[in-house]
């Protein structure tokens, strides 16, 4: 999967003023996420937020570990400078501008990685995860969301009445990411998925969101130019099959959950193309 990130970067970069406004979705998948590490036993000291947006997430997690370095990473500086703003006046977010696939930080720096609808804006998973192992010490837990290949599924496929043209992004099978954990490495991955569905008065509405959220289409392979009056309509009338018996129309979004372990790299193994974990190393992350 090939991402065009200058176009990424600068949707994301044009969105951040407007961007919480319209992260209804974002903040509550935030939200369940981190209510998973209620049932982990993890005090860490050093915390990394890929993905951090504007920040909301990124200040849950330093009122939740109140003694730990709290870092926001994102590839759009507006989103960083709005992250670094959280907080209160005597303890903010650190800030950092970068792509989760290179990671500007040092081997076994960071206890606890959470990542939230960020994995979809890289080129291949298990290059970040590659760099997240590298970063993350032994024990150290990643925990993040993203979106599965049901996601706007609705959109897509009125689209693909109109046209041939890659409209809507490309997203990953749930399988796809746990066996790129497995290949980076990972101990113990974990993945799960649900639906959740947002409703809209008018199709334009749910395309006037993605733009405010930036979450525009990053294909390299997408045409180019401005889209029509005629093929906004001619999407509109393709998007009615979905309408709800209460007139609104709506968009599908699969989340995928997912949390995996580090473990020290020099008790780890490849064998004939499998990696093979010493039962030490495993329990010793646990």
């Amino acid at each position: 999967m090939r991402i065009d990130k200058t176009r990424a970067r600068q949707a994301f970069s044009r969105a951040a003023a407007t961007y919480d406004q319209a992260a209804v979705l974002q903040r509550e998948i935030g939200q369940r996420l981190l209510a998973r590490l209620d049932y982990v036993k993890l005090q860490p000291k050093r915390v990394l937020d890929i993905g951090c947006g504007t920040g909301q997430q990124t200040a849950d997690l330093l009122q939740r570990y109140p003694q730990a370095q709290v870092i926001g990473l994102d590839f759009a500086l507006p989103m960083v400078q709005r992250t670094q703003q959280r907080g209160r006046w005597w303890r903010h977010p650190q800030g950092i501008c970068a792509d989760l696939e290179q990671l500007p930080l040092a081997a076994q720096s960071i206890d606890l990685i959470v990542s939230s609808a960020a994995l979809q804006w890289c080129d291949d998973p298990q290059v970040a995860f590659m760099e997240m192992q590298r970063v993350l010490r032994p024990g150290g837990l990643v925990m993040f969301t993203t979106f599965g290949p049901d996601t706007l599924c609705e959109l897509r496929q009125a689209w693909a009445q109109i046209d041939t043209q890659p409209h809507v992004h490309a997203f990953l099978d749930m399988h796809e990411y746990g066996d790129a954990l497995v290949r980076a490495r990972f101990a113990d991955p974990v993945l799960d998925c649900e639906t959740l569905t947002l409703t809209y008065p008018r199709v334009r509405d749910l395309l006037a969101e993605l733009k405010t959220l930036g979450a525009t289409n990053a294909d390299p392979q997408r045409n180019r130019g401005l889209t029509g009056r005629a093929h906004l309509a001619a999407l509109s009338q393709a998007y009615a099959a979905y309408q709800q018996p209460d007139g609104t129309f709506p968009a599908t979004y699969e989340v995928v959950y997912g949390h995996a372990w580090a473990v020290d790299q020099t008790a780890a193994t490849a064998v004939s193309g499998e990696t093979r974990v010493s039962v030490e190393a495993v329990r010793a992350a646990m």
